[in-house]
């Protein structure tokens, strides 16, 4: 099982250091942020001119890395190597050969964005079996807001529910910029007040309070419809403003849930509403399973 992002990085925090890192994914965020974490902090300042080397994937073969990675560190514990756009390597042979056994004195991390190891290949078992093996997923819609409110709350910042679906709704699922569009929120904050609000967000977003898709499910959902109209036309004479068909994945969610809970059997109960809801997940995960089985066997 490919490890999860929270325990890399416990593990890099701690100092546990693997001798390879493989990340991959369509989720370039993570990725980056394991990597630059290893970049500033495994080796000291004074370190990272003799034993720190990047190296990008259009630029080099596998066993120019190899070559790179079986050097021994000058005055320093470890020596760092970052192969970026990794996904460029065509022949990983070499590679495959030398996470066999790797350098120990060696840190080794692969950034393959944009895509993923063939799983049903050698690779990425060895990799799991000598290293870190990581897969940096797309978030999806719904997973947004408990991540924005996260972020926020490691930085000591409030956000209320509204603003957050707004901010999600505007933004999307690309967390590079997210995260971006949050921390240019956070450097506006006044120290006495450290909570974001709806007209925080539209001043320093450009997102409107009143017109975005929070509002037009609120208007929907109320029977609204003069509201709802007039959500519709803003968008449809402010194109820059946002594209209304942007907002369906938050209508769908929303209805979805609620058919969900229409036909569970005992639905005031929480439990077994959760329990209709996973199986719903369950299936679509089945879905996209065989979907990407049959993406690899178009590419093999």
């Amino acid at each position: 099982m490919a490890a999860t992002f929270d325990a890399v990085m416990r593990d890099l925090k701690a100092r546990k250091f693997a001798p390879v890192y493989y990340l991959m994914g369509d989720e370039g965020y993570y990725i980056d942020q394991i990597s630059d974490w290893i970049a500033e902090n495994v080796l000291q300042p004074e370190e990272r001119d003799f034993n720190q080397t990047i190296l990008f994937g259009s630029d080099v073969t596998a066993a120019q890395v190899v070559d790179a990675a079986k050097r021994y560190p000058m005055m320093a514990q470890y020596q760092v190597v970052i192969v970026k756009e990794a996904q460029n390597i065509r022949n990983t042979d070499a590679l495959e050969a030398y996470v066999q056994k790797p350098q120990t004195q060696t840190v080794l991390v692969m950034c393959h964005k944009n895509g993923s190891l063939d799983k049903r290949k050698r690779l990425p078992g060895i990799i799991e079996k000598n290293g870190v093996l990581f897969e940096s997923k797309k978030l999806k819609d719904a997973a947004l807001p408990p991540f924005i409110e996260t972020y926020l709350r490691t930085k000591g910042v409030g956000i209320d529910p509204k603003s957050t679906q707004i901010i999600a709704d505007s933004i999307g699922s690309d967390l590079s910029r997210l995260t971006s569009e949050l921390d240019k929120v956070i450097i506006s904050l006044p120290e006495d007040d450290r909570r974001i609000t709806p007209q925080v967000v539209e001043d320093q977003i450009g997102v409107s309070k009143d017109f975005n898709g929070f509002e037009l499910r609120d208007a929907i959902v109320n029977r609204n419809v003069y509201k709802a109209n007039q959500i519709i036309q803003y968008f449809d004479k402010n194109p820059k403003a946002g594209s209304i068909y942007a907002f369906l994945p938050l209508l769908f969610t929303y209805f979805q849930n609620l058919m969900i809970a229409f036909y569970c059997p005992n639905r005031n109960n929480p439990n077994d509403l959760a329990v209709a809801n996973q199986g719903l997940y369950g299936w679509y995960a089945q879905l996209h399973r065989y979907e990407d089985d049959a993406h690899h066997q178009e590419n093999a």
